[in-house]
C-alpha cells in the first residue's frame, strides 16, 4: 500500500502514520456515504497526532486536513442549499457571524481572556481581529486560508491573550469564511 504523504526523515519528528492512515481512512467512509454529520468542521480542526520520529511531515497533513474541512464544508452547504435553498444558508451563516461580531467591538487589548504566563501576543492577535472586522464590515478582504495559517508571536501575561480561547474563535471565523468561498 503507497502512504498517504511523505514522511520526514528518519530522526525527525512527524505525524504517526498508523493514525493519519486511519483517520483519512475513516473520513473517506463517512465523505463517501454521506454521513455529514459524523464529521464536523471543528473536529477536523482540532484532531491530534501522536509525533514520533521517521512519521508523515506534519505540514503536508495539515494542508490535507484544511482541503478536507473545506470539502465537508462544501458538500454540507450544497445539501442544505439543495434542501432549504441558497437564502437559508446565508442566513444561517449571517447567524453566526453575527454571534462572532460583539467581540470585534472590544476594546484593543482586551479581545480575549489574558494570559496567566505565556499566550499569543495581544498586539499581533488584535492586528488580524481588526482585519475580521474589516472583513464583516465590508471593509476589507480575509480568506480562511489567511485566518487558518495565521501565527501570532509569544508575550507574557498583561501583553498576552490565553491562547485556546483564541483558537476557538479563529476556528469559528474560519467556519463563516469557508461557508461563503
Amino acid at each position: 500500500m503507497s502512504e498517504l504523504f511523505p514522511r520526514v526523515g528518519p530522526l525527525q519528528q512527524g505525524y504517526r502514520v498508523e493514525q493519519v492512515d486511519r483517520y483519512f481512512e475513516i473520513a473517506h467512509e463517512i465523505y463517501d456515504a454521506g454521513e455529514l454529520e459524523e464529521m464536523d468542521s471543528e473536529g477536523v480542526r482540532t484532531v491530534a497526532f501522536d509525533v514520533v520520529r521517521g512519521g508523515y511531515q506534519p505540514d503536508a497533513v495539515d494542508s490535507a486536513l484544511d482541503r478536507l474541512e473545506a470539502a465537508f464544508l462544501q458538500r454540507r452547504r450544497a445539501e442544505f442549499v439543495a434542501a432549504n435553498g441558497r437564502q437559508a444558508w446565508m442566513d444561517q451563516v449571517a447567524e453566526l457571524a453575527t454571534s462572532l461580531y460583539p467581540r470585534l467591538l472590544r476594546p484593543v487589548g482586551e479581545r480575549f481572556a489574558p494570559a496567566p504566563k505565556v499566550g499569543y501576543s495581544k498586539q499581533d492577535v488584535d492586528t488580524l481581529m481588526d482585519r475580521i472586522a474589516a472583513y464583516f464590515d465590508s471593509d476589507g478582504a480575509v480568506t480562511s486560508d489567511e485566518v487558518r495559517s495565521a501565527t501570532f508571536g509569544s508575550a507574557k501575561r498583561d501583553r498576552a491573550y490565553e491562547e485556546t480561547s483564541v483558537d476557538r474563535y479563529l476556528a469559528r471565523v474560519v467556519e463563516v469564511l469557508l461557508s461563503v468561498e
